[in-house]
């Protein structure tokens, strides 16, 4: 008997409108996990080579692991997956919140989407029941309504609903995928591929709770977990604040990105994070089973109505719209969370977008002549709300924004690509390099493009925090502002691994180490009391490599190279202000960087993982 999972793989075609269910072996399942290792493993199985990310032959991957659904605080993480229609590579993207749980609880870990259907549809998955169901009276809806009209429709309140909105029904290329209002999957495109499936939505309700090995055990470790969290320092603060406060320390320290990155400092950080969070800040809001709840819910009426069913901005959204647009006004980036929750985008992209245009004005690339007659200034609310505005409706300068600041700089032209900022076609997290020179490494090698959740910030392990990662045999505190030596590459493979682990087992990392309550320790003891396994830190890591090097293989079969020689190029100038004035990246320095970990992981000299490392990650079916 399998425990903590269904084995039950849930396949989908949408050009048939018919569904069949695949039933992996405990061993396939011991080897993926969930997540991002069963969705690289779908998407490798399935997809062409060079394949159009927006045409009916992408696949597009819901996954759950093995362990979500377990009542443990930061269990119920999932992942939306396909070839990403931003950036040509790899599209992974993951939310919390309550979907993935019930997926599971529906009887499902995953559910593979293929082909494209002919008319707008959404699935209904109740108890082990699938339908394909006829959306057309919900095209045009934004995310709000849509939920609103599907538990109508199934007469099932509880239903948890991931949709679309008007951005991914009109391929805004970093569209996203929303889980009931509040919990995104931004990143990546995904929404735009499921707007080019004629998908509005996947509605899912189960009753059915999942068995565990020993849930004694793990109600014991559920219990400790939820009484550490009181105690460890980043889950009090992440309960009494959300990331939303982070951004005064961000500030505080020089890293804040401010004026599309030009420098680290704003002045009016004081008024969009705390203490002026307070003034809009309603309610905490959680993920299923979780006791942290770092979610924030907002609502204002002036001058900008903000309506609290879409959540709150988080700390990238405040960054995005707030310091790099240079904007302190926080009701306006309030109105900016909501209208990308609503019509479903990424706040990241379009506040670096906007961002961009910003400096485009700025430097007379950009004149009145390319808006309509309407100014795009750093500062201005209404000038930001506007654009935001042009963009979901894909109007004039909006639609050449829709499709990300690289192919916007490209349409543009006049020396515009200079100041387009992006890894792979991605846009920038809010998270400074300059400041944190190890983050430089997860940018240039993630598969995804530029993500800051590809390896732990290396501040927190800067002093005695280094102690947590003992277990990986990380023993030297680092050195956040020190140039990109071995030391902070060993920190990075090493860190690279417990992240893509996460993002297979969908769990959170505020909660788990090195930065939450969850030791190493404690996370094998739970997985092991959920399914029976007998495991180790070892085995987990080891799953999660294999899940990194997948992606990297897909993206190798796609015809993408990882191009860390075009790094943004801003982070190789100075900072302009603020205590890390004057800091930079060595581009040479980040090259043999780059090298250095080709070697450490087993990859060559192109980035392409060897035959003798497919072989020891259990994946000789890829060697060519």
């Amino acid at each position: 008997m399998s425990y903590g999972y269904n084995g039950r793989i849930l396949h989908v075609d949408l050009n048939k409108r018919s569904w069949e269910l695949e039933k992996p072996s405990e061993r396939w399942y011991r080897t993926y996990l969930g997540g991002g290792g069963i969705a690289s493993y779908f998407l490798i199985r399935y997809l062409k080579e060079e394949v159009d990310p927006l045409s009916e032959d992408n696949i597009l991957v819901f996954a759950a692991s093995v362990i979500t659904g377990a009542p443990i605080s930061g269990f119920s993480r999932y992942t939306v997956a396909a070839k990403s229609p931003l950036t040509g590579a790899f599209g992974e993207s993951e939310a919390g919140g309550y979907f993935g749980p019930e997926l599971k609880f529906a009887g499902y870990d995953a559910i593979v989407v293929h082909g494209r259907a002919r008319t707008p549809v959404y699935l209904w998955i109740h108890d082990g029941d699938v339908e394909i169901k006829d959306a057309t009276a919900l095209w045009g809806l934004d995310t709000g309504d849509t939920l609103d009209a599907i538990r109508a429709d199934v007469g099932v309140a509880q239903a948890r609903v991931a949709s679309i909105g008007q951005a991914g029904e009109q391929m805004i290329l970093f569209a996203n995928v929303i889980s009931d209002l509040a919990h995104a999957h931004g990143r990546t495109g995904m929404g735009a591929v499921m707007g080019s499936k004629n998908l509005k939505a996947v509605a899912v309700r189960g009753t059915h709770r999942m068995e565990f090995a020993e849930p004694d055990l793990l109600k014991e470790i559920a219990r400790w977990h939820n009484s550490t969290i009181k105690e460890n320092s980043r889950n009090k603060n992440l309960c009494e604040f959300g990331t939303p406060g982070d951004l005064m320390p961000l500030n505080k320290a020089g890293i804040l990105p401010t004026r599309y990155f030009k420098s680290g400092v704003f002045d009016g950080a004081e008024k969009i994070g705390f203490p002026g969070y307070s003034k809009i800040f309603q309610r905490s809001a959680t993920c299923y089973a979780c006791t942290v709840a770092c979610k924030r819910v907002v609502a204002t009426s002036h001058p900008y109505e903000v309506n609290s069913r879409y959540g709150g901005p988080e700390y990238e959204t405040l960054a995005a719209f707030g310091s790099n647009c240079a904007i302190d006004e926080l009701p306006a980036i309030a109105k900016a969370h909501e209208m990308c929750n609503r019509y479903g985008m990424d706040t990241i992209s379009a506040g670096n977008c906007i961002a961009f245009a910003m400096e485009c004005f700025e430097r007379g690339i950009l004149t009145e002549a390319d808006t309509g007659g309407r100014s795009v200034r750093f500062g201005s609310a209404d000038d930001m709300l506007w654009l935001l505005n042009e963009i979901v409706q894909r109007r004039g300068l909006g639609r050449i924004l829709s499709n990300g600041v690289k192919r916007a700089a490209e349409e543009i032209g006049r020396g515009a690509e200079d100041f387009a900022f992006h890894i792979k076609g991605q846009e920038i997290p809010m998270h400074e390099p300059r400041g944190k020179t190890g983050l430089a490494l997860a940018y240039a090698l993630s598969p995804t493009g530029a993500d800051h959740l590809e390896s732990a910030h290396e501040p927190s392990f800067a002093g005695p925090g280094i102690s947590v990662l003992a277990p990986l045999g990380l023993l030297e505190p680092t050195q956040p502002l020190a140039g990109i030596n071995e030391q902070k590459v060993r920190f990075f493979a090493n860190m690279q691994r417990i992240w893509s682990l996460y993002n297979s087992l969908g769990v959170c990392n505020f909660v788990a180490a090195p930065a939450g309550a969850l030791s190493f320790s404690r996370l094998v003891q739970a997985v092991s009391a959920i399914t029976g396994w007998e495991t180790s830190l070892e085995e987990l890591l080891t799953a999660g490599e294999r899940a990194q090097v997948m992606a990297r293989i897909f993206n190798v079969r796609q015809g993408i190279g990882l191009d860390h020689a075009r790094f943004f190029s801003r982070m190789y100038q100075p900072l302009a202000s603020g205590p890390l004035e004057g800091q930079r990246i060595d581009p040479d320095q980040l090259q043999k960087a780059v090298n250095l970990y080709y070697d450490m992981v087993g990859w060559d000299n192109q980035g392409e993982p060897k035959p003798a490392k497919l072989a020891q990650l259990g994946l000789d079916w890829l060697i060519k």
